[in-house]
């Protein structure tokens, strides 16, 4: 049975566009253009699609939050554009958005979940029944009573979860619901999503772009600016290289592995799994001649940056650094406890930790947004029981961080903060204002032409054209613009040190890459450090030269992303990962194949296909010994 179906819709954001049928195709404001759509009963189908294909478009139209421009949309055969059907139509479909704490409505969990039934009438006795039922669905029962603010972020998207599940709807959307999640938090909201799919039979459409998610679908759709271009079986999708670049999306770096280890004469079968891979590789180098290997130096795949010369600036030294929240309060919590670390100028760093760790807390006093008690004005030393407090250490960029006489007007213009998903802080009404506001604040004295010349600059360094974005909106712009416009605001004072709290969270794969490529520039060309906090393993190996585990409130390990990825038990019992090439080293270590690399997919194929080509001369030379002794 078909619960939902789409007959060449359209939908445009512009309500004032052309509305002959025949010129749909050819005006650039429509979000879907024809799409023909349809998903059965009990389904599980994932959606991909770079930022601006029309994914979330099509989500909110299923339950109405949208009504097509042109076209037909039915959900259980009611008519979605009928108005008369949307109240009983939004009961049968819940969606589930990015950010958790965009959805709390309610203090205590309880009240979260109670509100969208008691919006829709539900009798007081069956909505306890329905808040016990969503919350031991989610696995959250313990949490009844407790707030929303004190969860992780994980925590958070499952009471989300169970809020949509109070409704008992038979189809779920998950609109990019584990972007901001680590990956504990990723693995259990899936968990709950699979479980739900499978013994309650929801219908479940995941809009996402995590391929491992993907890849628990019964079915892949891929969206390109308003259009389906590509279906079938997740595994096959993914297989299909050429094609999802052409759409703008970008092989999963498993896949691209494997190519990369076939085209240099180790074949490879394409596969997301690292024990497969690991397999493929180990039967692979036993069947293979050494004459066959060749030496393709990695591939083309990518290579870590080089840590800058060391100045005097551009570093930060960090000691005895804590921090509480909601002091003397029945919410005080500790969010930092005694850090200490050394970020050396000239760095590519990397910050990694679970939901809650302390990580964007700390990052928040780099730049004095937080500031340490002996830094505020009013501050009084105080003693303990114990005699003196002890007194952090504080220094970045050359600035004392722990005295209140420190400069931190100066500060802020030297050490950019580019926070978590930074189009939010958009404000001004042109791209231009936008990007010039923080260079008006910190420098007064340049004149307009500076000002001019800086903004120029910094819009183009993010990769948009001047002309083209200036005088316009930022809110028409798409996400990945309005990210890069965000950046060209910190950008354009040009700071000595950056630092970004999940610059990549939410953007598609090529999305991630180009971010990361325009950060690596702007680090060769004139900003001495950067530091980056993350969520994604692979991205700290790529990019990093050293990284920092965070972990309740304190400092786990530092060290360079082989050093810091070498404990994975410590890694995984903290609710983190290793990167994917870190799995396939531990499967083939296990099977007697040892390489060491800096995990990166560039330096892996090369040192694997260096040992490929030793083994099998070994091989060849003992071989030939023995016949020779015989």
């Amino acid at each position: 049975m078909e619960v939902i179906k789409f007959e060449n819709v359209y939908y445009s954001y512009d309500r004032e566009t052309v509305e002959q049928e025949e010129l749909f195709d050819l005006h650039d404001s429509f979000a879907l253009r024809g799409v023909d759509f349809s998903v059965k009963e009990g389904e599980f189908v994932a959606i991909l699609g770079h930022n601006g294909s029309g994914k979330s478009t099509l989500a909110r139209l299923v339950n109405g939050l949208l009504s097509p421009t042109s076209g037909k949309i039915t959900v259980f055969g009611m008519d979605a554009c009928e108005r008369r059907n949307l109240f009983e139509i939004r009961k049968q479909v819940g969606i589930v958005f990015q950010n958790p704490d965009n959805q709390t409505v309610a203090s205590i969990v309880e009240d979260d979940i109670a509100f969208g039934p008691e919006n829709i009438g539900i009798e007081r006795e069956e909505i306890g029944r329905r808040i016990e039922f969503a919350l031991r669905s989610v696995g959250m029962e313990d949490f009844r009573n407790g707030t929303p603010n004190r969860l992780s972020g994980g925590q958070k998207q499952r009471i989300a979860i169970a809020g949509v599940l109070a409704l008992k709807p038979r189809v779920m959307i998950l609109d990019e619901s584990t972007a901001m999640l680590d990956p504990r938090g990723r693995k259990e909201v899936m968990e709950v999503v699979k479980r739900l799919n499978r013994e309650e039979k929801i219908t479940v459409i995941l809009i996402t772009h995590f391929p491992e998610e993907a890849l628990l679908a019964d079915r892949a759709v891929v969206m390109h600016q308003g259009k389906i271009v590509l279906e079938g079986a997740p595994k096959e999708v993914f297989q299909k290289q050429d094609i999802l670049e052409r759409f703008s999306l970008v092989t999963p770096r498993p896949v691209r592995l494997c190519r990369a280890l076939t085209k240099g004469g180790l074949p490879v079968a394409d596969s997301m799994d690292p024990m497969e891979v690991a397999v493929g590789i180990s039967n692979a180098i036993e069947r293979v001649e050494p004459s066959q290997i060749l030496q393709t130096k990695g591939a083309g795949l990518r290579s870590r940056t080089n840590t800058k010369e060391n100045s005097e600036t551009g570093g930060v030294l960090c000691q005895d650094l804590s921090h509480v929240y909601n002091i003397k309060s029945p919410f005080e919590t500790q969010a930092l406890e005694g850090v200490n670390l050394e970020i050396n100028s000239g760095e590519f760093f990397g910050i990694i930790g679970h939901t809650g760790s302390g990580k964007s807390t700390f990052v928040q006093y780099l730049n004095g947004l937080l500031k340490v008690p002996s830094a505020e004005k009013k501050y009084k030393e105080k003693k303990s029981k114990k005699g003196l407090l002890p007194k952090p250490i504080l220094k970045v960029n050359g600035f004392d961080l722990t005295d209140k006489h420190t400069d931190f007007r100066n500060l802020r213009s030297k050490v950019g903060m580019v926070f978590q998903y930074p189009e939010y802080q958009l404000f001004a009404e042109t791209v231009w204002e936008d990007v010039a506001f923080g260079l008006k604040n910190f420098r007064p004295e340049s004149t307009p032409l500076e000002v001019k010349e800086a903004v120029k600059e910094a819009i183009q360094t993010v990769g948009l054209s001047y002309e083209e974005v200036k005088g316009r909106s930022p809110f028409e712009l798409s996400g990945g613009q309005r990210r890069r416009v965000a950046i060209a605001g910190v950008l354009v004072t040009k700071p000595e040190i950056l630092v970004l709290d999940e610059p990549a969270a939410g953007l598609d794969p090529l999305g991630k890459e180009e971010i990361m490529s325009l950060l690596h520039k702007i680090h060769n060309d004139w900003c001495k450090t950067i530091i980056i906090v993350s969520h994604d393993m692979d991205e700290i190996v790529e990019n990093c030269t050293r990284a920092a585990v965070f972990s309740e409130g304190k400092v786990l390990v530092t060290g360079t992303p082989e050093e810091v990825f070498s404990q994975a038990e410590l890694l995984y019992e903290k609710g983190l990962d290793i990167p994917f090439v870190a799995k396939v080293c531990a499967q083939l270590r296990a099977k007697g194949i040892e390489i060491s690399c800096d995990l990166t997919l560039e330096d892996f194929t090369e040192k694997l296909f260096d040992f490929a080509k030793n083994k099998g001369a070994g091989m060849r030379l003992r071989s030939e010994g023995g016949q020779n002794h015989a």
